[in-house]
């Protein structure tokens, strides 16, 4: 019962594929990716509407006033509503703007992040594409987002969107690299560069009770800090919004687009955060796997889309605490200390390793990530490097 429970979208999609048992392989192997691709978009889309509403809801809670309550039961149709108001709005298209460019930019970066969500396994034989070079795909698709993102400041013909643009492709940029490169140390530990394999390799348990995830080994967290903290900067989420400001007059790269085309910058901005935490939960929360033994006989994607809406709930959590940093700040956040922090990861991964994985390599691979913070939080320390500032007022 509990294995049928587990399989159900599995045998589900093998039962629509039987009746094609007598067609070609290439027209099965198409039928079973247009299966994969709606059961995403479904799913995903889904999670959007709903994450847009719950987002406001909780938002709404952390800062005592009321969220959406108006439109339907407790206002969960609001993003009906949201979605009817941006399809009837008009489409305003600068006149001189490059048509083209400036059209193809929100269609380009909703189907990056939307391509992202393919390699991410959901469940136990839940992956809808698998492919080796699953993370390598990952983040070559993600990458793309830079191009969208200066089509849509060059597009737009106007000198505030392409400061925008110019502002969203440098934040970016910098945090990509600490991005990649934490995802390194678990490439190594597990050996492949495989969602299906690194989730595998995170199965079991130490002691009998404790989870095999990366996250709780010190090199691990550390780098499961890092990719968070640099998911949050690559889908412009608070305290790191600074391209976009959406809670000032203008909006970065997006100011000159309007309606439907506005609306799909915000969904993509939404589906790349969902890759973002669906990827960090895969590789170091360890995916789909229960975390108590106990608990195994819940189907295994009931705990990966916990674990994820977990990582969500974090991302709203900080985006109603935290003010938005300067820029200035944030850059020398991601090359000073980040990537720094970064590669000493790899070097503690390396140290556990070959120290035999056990509580030696644990306490060495601490001490590794201990010293280097200790050093770059002495050799960062900005506070004594400030002179006390003086505030004069005109009379």
């Amino acid at each position: 019962m509990t294995d049928s429970l587990d399989q159900i979208f599995v045998r589900g999609k093998q039962l629509l594929l039987s009746s094609m048992a007598h067609a070609p392989d290439w027209l099965v192997q198409i039928a079973s990716s247009l299966i994969n691709i709606f059961a995403l978009l479904a799913v995903f889309l889904t999670l959007f509407a709903l994450m847009s509403v719950l987002e406001r809801k909780i938002l709404g809670r952390i800062q005592n006033r009321y969220g959406p309550n108006r439109v339907g039961p407790f206002g969960l149709f609001q993003p009906i509503a949201d979605g009817i108001k941006m399809l009837i709005k008009e489409d305003i298209v600068p006149a001189r703007a490059d048509k083209i460019v400036h059209f193809l930019a929100p269609v380009l970066i909703a189907a990056t992040a939307i391509l992202a969500l393919g390699i991410i396994p959901y469940g136990r034989g839940m992956t809808p594409f698998r492919i080796d070079g699953g993370i390598l795909f990952f983040f070559a698709v993600g990458s793309t987002t830079e191009l969208a993102v200066f089509m849509a400041g060059w597009g737009s013909n106007n000198k505030f969107s392409m400061l925008g643009a110019m502002r969203a492709i440098a934040q970016m940029i910098s945090y990509e690299l600490p991005l990649i490169i934490t995802v390194l140390p678990v490439v190594m530990i597990a050996g492949s560069l495989a969602p299906d394999t690194i989730v595998a390799a995170q199965a079991g348990y130490v002691f009998g009770f404790v989870p095999r995830w990366f996250v709780f080994t010190p090199w691990g967290a550390a780098a499961f800090i890092l990719f968070f903290v640099s998911g949050l900067v690559e889908s412009n989420r608070t305290p790191f919004d600074v391209p976009e400001g959406e809670s000032e007059i203008v909006a970065g790269h997006m100011t000159e687009y309007s309606g439907f085309k506005y609306a799909t910058f915000f969904m993509a901005e939404y589906i790349g955060m969902f890759a973002i935490t669906g990827l960090a939960a895969t590789l170091f929360l360890g995916g789909w796997h229960a975390p108590i033994r106990i608990l195994e006989f819940i189907p295994s994607y009931v705990w990966f889309f916990a674990k994820l809406n977990a990582l969500l709930f974090v991302y709203v959590w900080l985006r109603g605490t935290l003010p938005r940093t300067r820029v200035d700040q944030i850059m020398n956040f991601a090359w000073k200390f980040m990537l720094p922090m970064a590669f000493t990861c790899i070097v503690a991964a390396a140290v556990w390793h070959y120290t035999g994985r056990g509580l030696r390599g644990w306490l060495s691979s601490l001490v590794v990530i201990a010293i280097v913070y200790t050093v770059l939080s002495t050799l960062l320390d900005t506070q004594k490097k400030f002179a006390p500032r003086t505030y004069r007022f005109a009379e």
